[in-house]
């Protein structure tokens, strides 16, 4: 009986976590490109032009060179797996990385486009030709978006399906703010857009300070995340390279082990994730 009661706990506490550890992925739809999130991201760490199987294919030797190594140096084979695990996932890892940067980097941009896009509205230019002009005179990481989007309006002239294209390309809530606003102001009207995009600027710095003061804040957490997770498992790769330690590693007990380390890491690190993440702004205007 008591077993009963502990095996019902535990599946308690499974479910009442398991809306954090694995939230609900939205089902595909028929037709939709399903490689589309991995090209955005690519594209977003500065990869935009590597296909998407020669990056899987590069991952895979990276994992398959790391593996060999691990063996090699420890002799101890669920090592060497689990580095190379860990080696093909690492790729995938540093484009994340990379592009959780640049996201952020394009966010504090904002701003300043809506800045220039008060001196356009200011200077007389119809909405559209204010958004083309940040091609020439916006921020120099998102100019080439601008470009594409000035081409685009003037080849289909389309208002419409130009800024939906715009924001698909750009994929940023804040971007989605800002360009709906000028949807909007271009398709009702009015003579208050230049304090519209006032109040809108001033608005955006003040979200980005306070996401970068909570990020800075939350940033240790992070950090003994990564420390937690990666100190032990550099103390079982060095103890491995001892051939007593390797044999010991090797045996069924020690493979149980492992596999049982490798389980409370992943776990317990997604839940230090999990806590010291914020929530991400979402896109309401797709």
């Amino acid at each position: 009986m008591t077993w009963v009661l502990g095996a019902m706990l535990g599946a308690g506490l499974v479910l009442s976590i398991s809306p954090r550890l694995w939230p609900a992925r939205r089902r595909e739809r028929s037709g939709r490109d399903r490689w589309a999130p991995v090209r955005a991201r690519l594209a977003l760490a500065g990869l935009g032009r590597v296909p998407i199987p020669a990056f899987v294919l590069v991952s895979l030797i990276v994992g398959l060179l790391l593996a060999g190594a691990a063996l090699l140096v420890t002799s101890v084979p669920l090592v060497g797996v689990l580095t190379g695990v860990v080696g093909t996932a690492l790729p995938w890892i540093l484009v994340s990385v990379r592009a959780a940067g640049r996201r952020r980097e394009r966010s504090a941009l904002w701003p300043d486009v809506v800045d220039h896009l008060v001196a356009a509205a200011r200077s007389g230019l119809a909405v559209p030709d204010a958004v083309g002009s940040l091609g020439r005179q916006g921020p120099e990481d998102l100019r080439p978006e601008f470009r594409a989007f000035a081409r685009d309006y003037a080849s289909s002239a389309s208002w419409g399906g130009a800024l939906d294209r715009l924001k698909a390309t750009l994929d940023d809530p804040v971007a989605d703010r800002v360009l709906e606003t000028l949807r909007m102001a271009r398709e009702v009207g009015g003579a208050d857009l230049t304090a519209i995009l006032r109040q809108l600027s001033a608005a955006l710095r003040d979200d980005a300070a306070t996401r970068a003061e909570l990020d800075a804040r939350q940033s240790w957490v992070r950090n003994a995340a990564k420390l937690g997770v990666a100190a032990p498992w550099l103390i079982l790769f060095l103890l491995s390279t001892r051939p007593e330690a390797a044999a010991a590693y090797a045996a069924p007990e020690g493979t149980a082990l492992i596999l049982a380390g490798a389980a409370v890491s992943v776990f317990a690190y997604r839940l230090m994730l999990m806590v010291g993440r914020l929530p991400a702004e979402r896109r309401w205007f797709r």
